[in-house]
This record gives C-alpha cells, sequence and structure tokens, in this order.
C-alpha cells in the first residue's frame, strides 16, 4: 500500500509537551548540540576526529561522487539515527533549514537505493554480489532495521513519505527474500533490531506483512540445525573481522542458542539481548502470543532481579559487552554500555505496554536517569567548551 493512504501516525508523542527545567536543559542539548554536531561529524569536518565516511559512503552509492567505502560495515546506521533524532526533534518544533538538510540527505539515499530495494553501501561499494551472506557478523538486516526507525520518525512528524517509501521497499525486498519457502534464505540476522523497527513500520504502515516478518525472524533464531554454522559452511567459514578460518559459532553471544520461546536467562552481547526481547514484546502485543508474552516476562525478571546494576546498568563484562552469569556485578571493571540501558528502556516500555505494572516503569525511569544521562556527559563538554561556563541540564 501507499504509506501516505494510511496518514501520518500521530501517536503519544505529539500530544505531549515537556516543560521542565530538569528536561528542557537536556532537550536544547540535543538541538543545539549533539545533532549539529553529529552532522559534522557524519560529514568528516570534526578536527581531530576519525572521519566517519557515511555521508560520503552514500553519495557515492548514489553516484553523487567517486569515493571508495570508508569505515565499518554497518556504516550506514548511523546516519539513520541521525535522521531519526531529527524526526523526533521536528515533531517537537518544526525547523525548515534543519528539515532541508535532512530532505537532502534523504534524496541522497533514494538515489543510493538499487532498483529492486536492497540498500547498504559497503555491498554496493565494496562487496557487491555479497547481499545477503554473513548475516552473523555484518550487520546487514540491522542496518535495515535502522532505516525503517529513521522513516518512522521523519514521517510522524512530517508527513513526507520519501524515506517511509525507501524503508518499505527496502522491508518488501526483505520479505520476499527470507522465509521457509522455495528460493528463500531460512535465517536471521546476528545483531537483533530489524524485529523492533518491522514492527514500527507495521504501524506506521498498517501493513501487517511487517508484523508477520518480524514474527518470522523472533521464530526462527535459535533454530537446530543452526542457520549461522551453514552460513559459515557456505562462505567457506571466512570471518568479516579478521583473516583466518573460523571455528564453530559461539550461538549464545547472538542468542542463537535455544528458540527465543524456550529461553529464561539473558545470555551474550547485552544491546542484542534487549533489542531482541524488545521485539519479542512488539510481536506479543500485536499478535496476542501468549508463549512469547511468557518468554519476554521470564528475560525481564532474569535481566532486572539477576543481572542489572542498582543503576539500571546491564551487560558487566567488557568481554563481548555481555552479560555474564547471575549476580556477577563487579563495580570496578562494569562495562554497563549505555547503549545496552537504551535498549532496557526499549524493552521496559513495551513491557508496561503488554502489562502496564510500575515495576516496569520504574526500570525504566532508573536507567534513564542514572545511565542514559551519564552518556550525554561528552555533549555537555562540546557545550562547555564551545560557549563557556556549565549548561543548564548539570
Amino acid at each position: 500500500m501507499n504509506p501516505i493512504e494510511h496518514g501520518p501516525l500521530f501517536c503519544a508523542f505529539h500530544r505531549v509537551k515537556v516543560d521542565d527545567v530538569f528536561w528542557n536543559g537536556y532537550r536544547d542539548l540535543v538541538r543545539n548540540v549533539v545533532v549539529p554536531y553529529q552532522w559534522e561529524a557524519l560529514n568528516d569536518r570534526v578536527e581531530g576526529a576519525e572521519p566517519s565516511r557515511a555521508v560520503r559512503n552514500m553519495k557515492a552509492a548514489a553516484g553523487e561522487l567517486e569515493a571508495e567505502f570508508g569505515g565499518f560495515v554497518f556504516q550506514d546506521s548511523d546516519l539513520y539515527k541521525w535522521l531519526e533524532a531529527v524526526g523526533y526533534l521536528l515533531r517537537e518544533r518544526r525547523e525548515p533549514e534543519l528539515e532541508a538538510v535532512a530532505d537532502e540527505l534523504i534524496a541522497t539515499i533514494e538515489r543510493a537505493q538499487e532498483a529492486d530495494g536492497y540498500l547498504n553501501t559497503f555491498y554496493a561499494l565494496k562487496e557487491p554480489g555479497k547481499r545477503f551472506t554473513n548475516l552473523t557478523e555484518c550487520h546487514k538486516l540491522y542496518c535495515a532495521g535502522h532505516l525503517m526507525e529513521a522513516s518512522v520518525s521523519y514521517y510522524e512528524a512530517t508527513g513526507k513519505t520519501a524515506l517511509l517509501d525507501i524503508a518499505c521497499r527496502f522491508a518488501d525486498l526483505i520479505g520476499e527474500t527470507f522465509g521457509n519457502g522455495p528460493g528463500q534464505i531460512p535465517g536471521y540476522d546476528g545483531h537483533q533490531e530489524v524485529e523492533l523497527a518491522l514492527a514500527k513500520l507495521a504501524r506506521a504502515t498498517g501493513n501487517d506483512g511487517y508484523m508477520a516478518l518480524a514474527r518470522y525472524f523472533i521464530d526462527e533464531r535459535g533454530n537446530s540445525p543452526s542457520f549461522f554454522e551453514a552460513e559459515a559452511d557456505r562462505r567457506g567459514r571466512t570471518p568479516h573481522w579478521h583473516k583466518g578460518e573460523i571455528g564453530k559459532t559461539k550461538h549464545a553471544y547472538f542468542q542463537a542458542h535455544l528458540p527465543v520461546r524456550e529461553q529464561s536467562v539473558a545470555v551474550g552481547h547485552a544491546v542484542r539481548v534487549v533489542y531482541m526481547c524488545a521485539g519479542m514484546a512488539d510481536v506479543a502485543k500485536a499478535t496476542g502470543d501468549v508463549a512469547l508474552a511468557e518468554a519476554c516476562e521470564r528475560l525481564w525478571r532474569n535481566i532486572t532481579e539477576r543481572q542489572m546494576y542498582v543503576t539500571g546498568g546491564i551487560g558487566a563484562t567488557a568481554a563481548g559487552e555481555a552479560f555474564t552469569v547471575d549476580y556477577d556485578l563487579p563495580n570496578d571493571t562494569a562495562y554497563a554500555e549505555t547503549c545496552a540501558s537504551i535498549g532496557l528502556i526499549f524493552f521496559a516500555k513495551r513491557m508496561m505496554e503488554l502489562n502496564p505494572k510500575g515495576e516496569f516503569a520504574d526500570v525504566m525511569e532508573r536507567a534513564l536517569y542514572n545511565t542514559v544521562l551519564a552518556g550525554a556527559g561528552w555533549a555537555q563538554l562540546l557545550l562547555r567548551q564551545s560557549v563557556g561556563g556549565s549548561p543548564s541540564c548539570v
């Protein structure tokens, strides 16, 4: 369907206005410092910083300039997260100059998209012909998910459908490519994200097929025989991140050691876990899947009662940015990545939608006030350096 026929999804965001001394400071920090700084960084214009190459990659894929790919295999996701943030800012207050910059970037992304809907600058510029190989390591559907989230955010803010149409074309291709039918790939991504993004896209467009695709990825994860092992065999067990040959996949790191409905302990990479749980909760709510909701509850209990710091931080070890074992919460070596706490907030919000109990809001608030705001420290430092003094949110 044409997304514009469904109309903008005016969610609760549009009906709430925050006017608070504490939060206004952080909101202004994002609008006036973080998003402008990130745009400069994405364009390789921050002196002394390692070049991002993200905008350059997209322009090269669009045919707007000649350049080799630069950065990580998941570099596109930085552009999509920036656009998502811009959407949130424009929901609160339209800014023609910022919107024009975003629209220009979206036009470049549209030119970079291939005719059948595929969009990934690493594979367009560096490894054409290897689109859906090595999903274990290379964040392919992860990047696609961030595109989908950005498209929904921008659509809800502006009513413009260009980015949403791009995301839908890519989602349609993914739906044709993955599944258990003839010629389809019976697999899923190594880094969860597309599941919750597809749920957002389904709600924004009214296309239930996207929710069904999210459910497919959730249901397929952890089944036997292992998709990751079969995929590694097909590519000669060559890794992306280093030379040599890979051994057996550490399935627990990717939460692929068991089907998700059989999981009760959070293991492996912490961000992956909570992104997965957020997608599971989305699908459980949309479909009334009781078994999936029960799995969410079990994983919630394990995370918040046995593997969460008092601050709301999760993922105790830097080795793999991961959960370890119950009650292993060292203070001096705590990793507790900000990204993981943001994912925990996503999970908490969805658990509250499944079952509106205060405990979910309590964890959401704990993570927000402690671990997430701590991640804004670098932006506060930038503001001090640029204007002197202290921002109002300190």
